[in-house]
């Protein structure tokens, strides 16, 4: 039998790695890679942060969290009357949804002004009020616009309500995030004289029925602060039981990690074996329905084209494709599994490898910690400074008449600006309902004008700064593994603290490697998100041909992200144990891959197989323990908890379901770097040695037993 054609070394993938008698692991000497890389990727973070501290200098996020009256001063800005009160709430019912009014910055044409609580009455201005002389007997200076003084006014009652001076009516309301709206609840009582009033309809349902429309969806579907009160004390309740869920979350994964060195062998073959059971099963169910509808009348020719694809169950022909087509497929498995049950096996001895080298190098597991908090941090800032640039800009108010028909009003009407502390109506005798109003924020200065293209800014440095966090994990942990391996007498040879050594070389030599390989994976997803919105803002008007080009190239650059996922990831291996430019380092990895392209296709198709049933393990054994837990299907004797005090009980259950969800991905996502840094060592090590005195192989005795290989060196494996 002739050389295999994966480990050919007049392949085109180039020729295998020659043997250094010198290596024996991730290189120490080494020097800085991709240097420009490195300066430009540090110039892009010094220019992230000044970009943080302008928005950060020039932002102010209260105006999307607060609500702003008539003269733009935010609520909790006014000592003591932290709610938002609105005069004519119809006029915001009438115009555009109060919720949307309120909460978009939009502001509703009619006077806001800051009350100390909201109103919780009816009250309206009745017909014999305009002819009262005190006006405080009329009005509620509370909630008056501050500019008058109800005591010493010389406006008649008429002139206040045609100024918007004080609310001609109000209704029981309720605060809700520091807007004063209608509580729905109390529409049915409205008086009868509210019929009566000028400015109102003059039906009471008609009334009723403005302000339901308006706020109706607001308050039956959100009161957030009783939710939020209900689900804080489930979660005070029983956060020691949620804590004990990831906890079981954590042991149940790492068990399954660590036992693999063991059960490796039985899970992966009865997984295939089920996965051929199941085509087994579906041949047969196949059959016995062609069977069943042998004495059908109707054929596919008589069915012809039809959208109730049920039918096409009903007619023999359809069973019989469905029995051929599983019938194949389960051909092509047992035959695959017949030819390449020897690389399954060097895949089953790696995934035991693997299992090995994560029990000596017990910290690995610590450090997706580490990425979290990183990740964390580059969308928390990401966030904050996209929030602070949104509401950079300051308020812009200017003197506006309410009633500009006379001249003085129309000449200064919108277009002198005014300070709202300082203004008097006194000022324009002759336009006595001339009022400072907050207009809208600044948008012409030289920070807002390239607002825009700071936000893009933001975007790119916050993808290249999450991609090279990734990327440094996976350095760090390759180098890590890679130390395992290249350790001849094992534990032994392990150096000191491996998971720090990676680190510290991955940020003293590689920090451009690492931002080249984010950058091309950056740029890649920038794309697609460009073709992502083109695709939004143009569907309605594509055609089918443009819908299905759109869709080719989404498809394609959906391909090409996860090929340079790939790429990278072995690249920063190779960056790891040979300290190379990452272009090197992806030129060799992607050569010594496509020389064993048999190998990687197997081996992650194992992997992949083995871990997807390890996550479903964790995450649904944990997922139902927890259902039957806080559902109070499994009562613990002795314990104070008792489900039937939790408001909603499936609020743990999703918190422990997610817990569990990322706790598995973090450690199994260490487990497979694992699995990938010793697969590519492993080939390493069949093209560089042959197990002679001088070049002897590192690998387990397991997987040259696999091999028929044999060191003729002594070669001492703790287990």
């Amino acid at each position: 039998m002739g050389k295999r054609r994966d480990s050919d070394p007049d392949s085109e993938y180039g020729e295998p790695a020659p043997y250094d008698p010198t290596f024996n692991g991730p290189i120490n000497k080494r020097g800085c890679t991709d240097i420009i890389c490195c300066i430009l990727f540090m110039a892009v973070i010094l220019g992230y942060m000044a970009v943080g501290i302008l928005a950060w200098l020039y932002g102010d996020p209260r105006h999307v969290l607060y609500a702003r009256n008539s003269t733009g001063c935010l609520s909790p800005s006014v000592v003591d009357k932290p709610n938002l009160f609105y005069f004519d709430i119809l006029k915001c019912a009438t115009s555009i949804n109060i919720m949307a009014t309120a909460l978009n910055g939009l502001q509703c044409p009619t006077t806001q002004v800051c009350v100390e609580s909201c109103p919780s009455t009816f009250w309206a201005v009745g017909l014999k009020a305009f002819s009262e002389e005190d006006k405080a007997k009329v009005f509620n200076q509370s909630l008056c616009v501050p500019s008058i003084n109800l005591e010493n006014t010389k406006f008649t009652v008429k002139q206040i309500i045609d100024n918007e001076l004080c609310p001609f009516f109000h209704i029981p309301t309720t605060p809700v995030l520091g807007r004063c709206l209608p509580d729905v609840t109390a529409l049915e009582g409205i008086p009868s004289e509210f019929s009566n009033v000028p400015g109102l309809p003059t039906s009471i349902n008609d009334t009723a029925n403005l302000i339901k429309n308006g706020t109706g969806d607001i308050l039956n579907g959100f009161n957030a602060r009783d939710v939020g009160v209900r689900i804080f004390e489930d979660f005070a309740s029983s956060w020691p039981w949620i804590l004990l869920g990831l906890l079981i979350a954590m042991v149940v994964s790492l068990l399954f990690l660590l036992l693999l060195r063991f059960t490796a062998p039985v899970l992966v073959w009865v997984l295939i074996l089920g996965v051929l059971g199941v085509g087994a099963y579906g041949i047969w169910h196949c059959y016995w329905e062609y069977d069943n509808h042998k004495q059908m009348s109707a054929s596919i020719n008589d069915i012809g084209f039809t959208t109730n694809f049920s039918v096409y169950l009903q007619v023999q022909e359809t069973w019989l494709a469905f029995l051929i087509i599983i019938s194949v497929v389960e051909a092509i498995l047992i035959l695959t599994l017949i030819f390449l049950r020897t690389r399954i096996l060097i895949a089953i001895a790696l995934i035991q490898e693997s299992s090995k080298a994560v029990s000596h190098i017990m910290s690995a597991l610590l450090y997706p910690v580490v990425t979290f908090v990183l990740l964390l941090i580059c969308v928390a800032y990401w966030g904050a400074t996209a929030l602070y640039l949104a509401t950079s800009g300051g308020p812009i108010h200017r003197v506006v008449a309410l009633n500009s028909t006379t001249g003085d009003c129309m000449s200064i009407n919108g277009t002198v600006d005014c300070d709202p502390q300082n203004f008097s109506s006194s000022d324009y005798p002759g336009c006595p309902s001339a009022r400072c109003i907050f207009i809208k924020y600044d948008d012409e200065s030289l920070l807002q004008k390239n607002l825009f293209n700071l936000q893009i800014y933001n975007a790119v440095a916050f993808l290249w700064c999450v991609n090279f966090v990734i990327a440094l994990g996976q350095c760090t942990l390759a180098g890590a593994f890679a130390s395992y391996y290249w350790a001849f007498n094992k534990p032994d040879d392990i150096p000191m603290f491996p998971v720090s050594g990676g680190f510290i070389r991955s940020l003293r030599y590689h920090v451009g490697s690492l931002a080249f390989g984010s950058l091309i994976l950056t740029l890649v997803q920038i794309v697609r998100i460009l073709l992502e919105y083109i695709d939004h803002k143009t569907r309605e008007a594509q055609n089918p041909v443009a819908r299905f080009i759109l869709c080719c190239m989404k498809c394609c650059l959906w391909c090409l992200e996860k090929f340079i996922k790939f790429l990278n990831r072995n690249a920063y291996i190779m960056i790891a144990i040979y300290g190379k430019n990452f272009c090197v380092s992806a030129k060799n990895a992607f050569s010594l891959l496509m020389r064993n392209v048999v190998r990687v296709v197997v081996l992650d198709k194992v992997t992949d197989l083995l871990l997807f049933f390890g996550k479903l393990l964790v995450v649904g054994g944990v997922g139902v323990l927890s259902f039957f837990f806080f559902s109070g299907r499994i009562p613990l004797p002795g314990s104070t908890f008792r489900s039937e005090t939790l408001n909603y009980y499936w609020m743990p259950i999703i918190t422990v379901v997610f817990g569990s969800y990322l706790i598995a991905l973090g450690f199994f996502s260490v487990y497979s770097m694992c699995v990938d840094t010793l697969f590519l060592c492993f080939l390493e090590d069949l093209e560089r040695n042959d197990g002679s005195l001088q070049k002897p192989y590192f690998m387990s005795k397991n997987l040259m037993k696999i091999l028929s290989k044999s060191n003729k060196a002594p070669k001492r494996d703790k287990r």
